[in-house]
């Protein structure tokens, strides 16, 4: 198993048709303890134990330091360590330049960039000091090709600045042994994309991906454990694409 040993804290990981779930049910099948840190104690609790009892699920807003960092020491609390951070949560709004307004673009940064840097603050430190590990971001085919299908412009520029930061932090952290890669999705099939594809824009869509299909949650999470598994160990600072040729460049 790839991750035996290991500890994994996913972020956004609470909803089962989602891309953190499809990570922390991998992650956990290749012998990882899993952490999911959600909006909602609940179904956080519920997914975790869902994939067995040595798992944990925890609330926090990724936004709100108190609350990660609070997060973080229950994490070091139960399992002493942790191995690997996928800074999955993020939130989207499909709206037009002209109709962004602060609030709007508060709660998308908020969350995607500033929620990426307090939990990778959280836990550099207890990385730095096993002289190990492995930070992996979900930033997105719209910060490369500037949109997307369902995220508006600031969602790009918080996808944007994901990369940025990722780069940034892979730099700072590599005579640590910590590693920070970044996963670029493309259009993927989770409850977010559920019942928004008319037939005509589905056929549109596909018509510019050369695998001729949208993704499924599983693309990413294989792409997740080949960054958070030592299959990776000399990558860092590198952003993956996982868009089916959506964009080659």
């Amino acid at each position: 198993m790839l991750l035996k040993d290991k500890v994994a804290v996913i972020t956004g990981a609470a909803s089962v048709r989602g891309l953190g779930f499809a990570t922390a049910k991998l992650y956990a099948e290749q012998g990882a303890r899993v952490v999911i840190i959600d909006l909602d104690a609940e179904a956080s609790r519920a997914a975790a134990a869902s994939l067995g009892e040595e798992h944990l699920g925890l609330a926090a807003n990724v936004s709100n330091e108190l609350q990660v960092n609070a997060a973080i020491e229950q994490v070091l609390g139960k399992y002493g360590r942790i191995d690997i951070l996928v800074n999955n949560a993020g939130i989207t709004q499909p709206i037009k330049l002209m109709e962004i307004k602060r609030e709007n673009y508060d709660a998308v940064l908020d969350v995607s960039l500033r929620g990426t840097l307090l939990m990778s603050q959280a836990v550099i430190p207890t990385m730095r000091a096993q002289k190990s590990g492995s930070i992996v971001c979900i930033s997105s085919v719209s910060a490369q090709r500037g949109g997307g299908i369902f995220g508006g412009p600031h969602y790009s520029a918080a996808k944007a600045g994901v990369l940025g930061l990722a780069k940034a932090m892979a730099r700072e952290l590599g005579p640590d042994n910590v590693r920070v890669n970044c996963i670029t999705p493309g259009l993927i099939q989770t409850d977010i994309t559920a019942g928004k594809l008319s037939d005509e824009m589905k056929t549109s869509i596909l018509a510019g991906i050369p695998l001729n299909r949208l993704g499924d949650a599983q693309d990413i999470a294989r792409a997740a454990l080949f960054l958070g598994s030592d299959l990776s160990s000399y990558s860092t600072g590198i952003t993956l694409d996982v868009n089916g040729g959506m964009l080659i460049h």
